[in-house]
């Protein structure tokens, strides 16, 4: 068979994507919708296999193989096919590389090769050609082709986003131009004019230049439109005018809007407002397809529990969501109800305050505007859901009686927990079992858990109220510090136990500082670590194996499975040798602070003033702690979920229907049902783990995302003008540190005295609080998760920061005021 070496842009299309590269198969595409785009052909990538033997290129030598690349001549059959092309379409021609790699759905490289204009001649086209070969060689494309479009002698030109960039808001085009060629703007060597339309009405929304008129920006919007509509996505096109008409010289997908839940309706009808979730818990990274699953069964129980029963459990309650791999909490029944709308707010000022000033802007978008009805109706609906759930019987025998009702719950809880899940024989009995535990087991322990915490919360903001113009909101900070009964504090307590008694057993503090975490999991994993660090890190799984980094995703393994993390925390703690730092000296520090505090705080108020604020400080200390508990034990349900779907993946993988065992996890619970019913699940596995791995990827999670594809953020954001970094106090003092940025926990080290700068936490980060002298986190409020196990540990935090990943670099000395809310360098 022949080779294809040159082919008009008019035979190719979406298919051709191998042999035409991005940028080539789109154009053809485009072609072939009937949109206009300027005539020309591709030179193929096996026309650049050919170029690329006959120069002998080494693919080790990048530096060799642009050389060989832009000198070696073409060979004779390629250079006659690009001779004949190009003389049946004539010059000047535009010449553009086409990766393979780019202007993909998943990855748009755009830029990343080169582009040459105003060719003319036989011998320029041919050292263009060379050129753009010459430039595929770095880390992403593996092959290319190359387009030559006949040039648009352009009068105007610019790129046209179907939706914004900038906020993410969909049917609204951002459009970008300059006069003369479009290079100029892509070079960055004019400033454009920029143009914001409406691309429902038509309507200019935003005009910053002269160069367009409003008939050439409906025409260019509705154009947009089109094309989106054509792929479906939002599109980034390149165009250009003439002295009469447009032309659409590419389109690629906008590869960093946020992806809409699918389940969303169409916003001009509806706009609809969600919650990120993942944001809340202090997880950006993407769920397994099976870690939703275990949500969609979660929000099915606790729907059930408030007397709102779902048809299917597996495909949850209607407030659930999911997109780009992450859950989203539907928030707009709650916003457009009068007796509730400023729930939000106020929960999201003590748990993510970023997200709280969101909602506080939202509350004032008529389209959010509250619906008709009573207020009173509303309300009694409320607290009767509520009342469903059996919760206020057990918040009030939680204030009348705190120590023995939150121990009474601790007990009941973990006897649910250890309660039977039924028969396990089979794998059809292990899918039965699974929906059943997380449908039965979580509405059992609900009232019970919620009722603790709303207990702690409630006299703490009791207290804060009666003690106003008392106590200062640092010394109400204090009152949280080393608190008792929190599971986290407890299980990093107990690590650094561990990491004491490795002190003074030659044998395993030799191989924690010898061997690797990976390693040394694998020598647990067969009982060979060194007799006493073999059996304190059993003892320590036996409590809190279930835990993990991002633990909330039931996809992931647990430290039961893999203790490597621990492992490289323990070693870490090796070299914490100031007497002062010690996690458990500063734990037992902080609850003397805070006894301390309640005492000065007492001694400023007399009689009943005094009186009922003993009582309800007394209350603060005995139930706050148990903040995370729901977490802790709920995670503890998720492990044996885990356990209890394991062996169905052994047997798939056996049937031959998933590759291999850990495909599970990339399953749902219909999918795993089918599975065994004898459906190939291969290729939607293969389909879900490359999508996991894109958003593996993805850097900036909206914290609220409305139906229109709006990142809220982003639609608010205004910058501080004097470019000072702010967050939320979160727990006091000052701490001064080199600054070290982690976006993981995960075989991270943190330096003694070093600053920790993190996007979010959850418990899998908690061990290197203990090395931290400070905590700044994009991420929470002063009830987040992070914030309050540095209270604990009577570090600074300040949470909230915007950006803080980005705008802190690793090495900078930084000087964090846990009171006033604020990160500043060392000096500035």
């Amino acid at each position: 068979m022949s080779r294809r070496l040159v082919v008009p842009l008019s035979a190719l299309g979406a298919r051709d994507l191998p042999l035409a590269g991005g940028k080539g198969a789109n154009l053809g595409e485009l072609i072939h919708a009937g949109f206009p785009v300027p005539d020309g052909f591709v030179i193929t990538t096996e026309a650049y296999v050919a170029a690329a033997s006959a120069a002998g290129v080494d693919p080790g030598d990048p530096a060799d193989a642009r050389s060989r690349l832009t000198h070696s001549p073409m060979p004779s059959e390629v250079a006659t096919a690009v001779r004949e092309a190009y003389r049946m379409l004539g010059g000047p021609v535009a010449v553009r590389s086409s990766a393979t790699a780019e202007d993909l759905p998943e990855a748009s490289f755009a830029g990343q090769q080169d582009t040459i204009l105003d060719v003319e001649g036989e011998d320029a086209l041919g050292a263009a050609v060379r050129h753009c070969w010459a430039s595929l060689w770095n880390e992403r494309a593996l092959r290319l082709a190359v387009v030559v479009q006949r040039m648009v002698p352009a009068a105007v030109a610019g790129v046209l986003f179907t939706a914004d960039p900038i906020t993410g808001r969909r049917r609204r085009a951002a459009i970008d131009a300059v006069r003369g060629l479009g290079e100029q703007l892509v070079s960055g060597a004019v400033n454009p004019d920029h143009y914001l339309v409406d691309t429902t009405t038509g309507a200019v929304l935003e005009r910053r230049g002269d160069i367009l008129d409003d008939t050439r920006l409906r025409e260019l919007a509705a154009m947009g439109s089109r094309i989106e509509g054509h792929y479906g996505k939002p599109q980034d096109i390149e165009w250009a005018i003439d002295d009469q008409k447009l032309w659409i010289v590419q389109s690629r997908d906008i590869t960093t809007l946020y992806p809409i839940p699918a389940t969303a309706p169409d916003p001009e009808r509806d706009l609809r407002v969600y919650l990120s979730a993942n944001v809340a818990q202090g997880v950006l990274q993407p769920f397994t397809p099976m870690g939703i699953q275990t949500f969609r069964l979660l929000g099915a129980a606790f729907a059930s529990a408030v007397g709102k029963p779902v048809a299917d459990p597996a495909a949850g309650a209607s407030v659930m969501a999911d997109a780009g791999l992450r859950l989203w909490i539907d928030l707009t029944a709650v916003i457009r109800n009068s007796a509730s709308r400023e729930i939000p707010v106020r929960v999201l000022s003590i748990m993510e305050a970023r997200s709280s000033g969101i909602f506080a802007r939202l509350l004032e978008d008529p389209r959010l505007a509250p619906r008709r009805g009573s207020r009173l109706r509303s309300v009694v609906a409320i607290l009767r859901a509520v009342e469903h759930a059996g919760v206020p019987p057990w918040v009030l025998r939680a204030l009348l009686r705190p120590e023995a009702t939150r121990d009474r719950i601790l007990r009941d809880v973990d006897a649910i927990v250890r309660s039977d899940v039924g028969p396990l024989t089979t794998p059809a009995e292990r899918l039965v079992a699974f929906e059943q535990l997380l449908t039965t087991m979580p509405p059992r322990m609900f009232p019970r858990l919620v009722a603790v915490v709303v207990a702690g919360l409630v006299p703490y903001n009791l207290v804060s109220r009666l003690l106003r113009g008392v106590a200062s909101d640092d010394e109400m900070r204090t009152v949280l510090r080393g608190l008792p009964f929190n599971p986290t504090t407890e299980m990093d307590l107990d690590l650094w136990a561990i990491a004491r008694l490795v002190r003074d057993d030659p044998p395993s503090r030799a191989a924690l500082a010898d061997g690797a975490p990976a390693e040394l999991s694998a020598d647990f994993g067969r009982g060979a670590l060194p007799e006493m660090l073999q059996r304190e890190l059993d003892t320590f799984l036996a409590r809190y194996g279930h835990r993990a980094i991002a633990e909330i995703d039931l996809g992931l393994p647990r430290w039961s499975e893999d203790p490597s993390h621990l492992l490289g925390a323990l070693a870490n703690y090796q070299r914490l040798d100031t007497a002062a730092l010690a996690p458990d000296a500063q734990f037992a520090r902080g609850a003397r602070e805070a006894e301390a505090t309640i005492a000065t705080l007492l001694s400023r108020v007399h009689g009943p003033r005094r009186f009922l604020a003993r009582r309800l400080l007394r209350r603060v200390r005995a139930l706050a702690g148990v903040r995370e508990a729901p977490k802790f034990h709920v995670v503890r349900i998720f492990a044996l979920g885990r356990a209890i779907l394991a062996p169905v993946g052994v047997a798939l993988a056996d049937a031959g229907r998933i590759a291999a065992p850990d495909d599970i996890w990339f399953l749902t619970l219909p999918d795993a049902r089918r599975a065994l019913a004898g459906e190939d699940m291969r290729p939607r596995v293969a389909e879900r783990r490359a999508e996991y791995r894109r958003e593996e990827r993805r850097r900036h999670i909206p914290r609220v995302l409305l139906s229109d594809g709006t990142d809220a953020e982003a639609a608010f954001a205004s910058p501080a003008t004097d470019g000072a970094i702010r967050g939320t106090p979160a727990s006091p003092g000052t701490a001064r540190g080199v600054a070290h940025v982690m976006l993981s926990p995960a075989g991270a080290r943190l330096e003694p005295g070093e600053v920790l700068v993190a996007p979010a936490t959850d418990p899998g980060w908690t061990p290197l609080f203990l090395t931290a002298s400070a905590l700044v986190m994009e991420m929470g409020g002063m009830m987040s998760h992070g914030a309050v196990v540095a209270r604990e540990y009577g570090i600074p935090a300040v949470v909230g920061v915007p950006e803080a990943t980005t705008r802190i670099t690793t090495g900078e000395h930084i000087v964090v005021d846990g009171s006033a809310g604020t990160v500043a360098l060392e000096g500035g």
